[in-house]
């Protein structure tokens, strides 16, 4: 089953794919189709029904209560960086501002010039879950989508905390769907790739991950209750710019496009940030 927030004239509305259509539920998006306990696979609703090229994807959960975000998770990535393989997860967060549609431009923000790629496996949570076993945690994974972590690496690295690089405005495509768990052979080993203008600058495996998502969703379950809608991205394999050289970054009209064998593909355009006359961002809709 696959499941997505998609834009209409009347706003945002949960979705289901079927085939080569998009029929409309109830819900006004992902989040609280999954909030409500309501079987996705049973939710019908009167609404249109629209050809799936035409439809504009909103980011797969719009307004999700945590986004939490693992880094150094692939080994080969952890190597490229020049750091040591750590014995816990590298946990950082972002806020829903930071999130795109599927189709969606990115913004590249006048203060950085070092923004960068990372094409990452995401996971949505669909029950309440806090200290679980690998039991719930399987459980309450809702399903798989994809996420692109867009870094601004001179932010990021200017103190050890790095969430100043990575919650950026506009800046992170997740979709174009969710794919329940039943519909991946094996989330512990999927391709996951990148290209930036048609170049592969990114091409590693699910395999590599230190921590895989039942292990990822029960860790971060001990921290806080994780709820439905929750977004988690599981990290980057190897191929960034940052590693890269001499260093490669993104420019104003490349096209990033990022694959997760399947789950689903996001195709983004960068463009320099929209700001108006008197310094402030121009935000656009969910």
């Amino acid at each position: 089953m696959r499941l997505a927030t998609i834009r209409t004239a009347a706003g945002t509305r949960a979705a289901r794919i079927e085939g080569d259509v998009v029929v409309e539920l109830s819900a006004p998006d992902l989040g609280a189709l999954l909030a409500s306990g309501a079987d996705p696979a049973a939710t019908h609703a009167p609404g249109p029904v629209h050809d799936l090229a035409a439809v504009d994807f909103a980011p797969v959960v719009p307004r999700p209560d945590k986004v939490l975000c693992l880094g150094l998770n692939y080994r080969a990535h952890i190597l490229e960086m020049g750091h040591d393989l750590p014995d816990h997860p590298t946990v950082f967060s972002k806020f829903a501002v930071s999130l795109v549609g599927a189709r969606d431009d990115i913004w590249l923000p006048p203060e950085s010039e070092k923004v960068d790629w990372e094409a990452e496996l995401g996971i949505v949570i669909g029950r309440p879950v806090r200290r679980a076993s690998a039991a719930e945690a399987r459980a309450a994974i809702a399903g798989f989508t994809v996420v692109n972590d867009v870094s601004m690496r001179d932010w990021q690295y200017r103190t050890q905390q790095w969430d100043q690089g990575k919650t950026w405005e506009h800046a992170t495509p997740v979709g174009p769907w969710l794919v329940s768990p039943d519909e991946v052979d094996d989330a512990r080993d999927l391709r996951v790739a990148c290209t930036v203008d048609g170049v592969v600058v990114q091409d590693g495996r699910t395999a590599d991950l230190l921590f895989d998502p039942v292990e990822t969703v029960r860790y971060l379950s001990t921290v806080c209750t994780l709820v439905p809608g929750d977004l988690i991205s599981t990290g980057t394999p190897a191929g960034v710019g940052h590693g890269r050289v001499p260093p490669v970054y993104l420019r104003p009209g490349q096209e990033l496009r990022t694959t997760i064998e399947g789950v689903g593909e996001l195709v983004n355009r960068c463009v320099a940030e929209p700001v108006s006359s008197d310094g402030v961002g121009l935000r656009e809709r969910p």
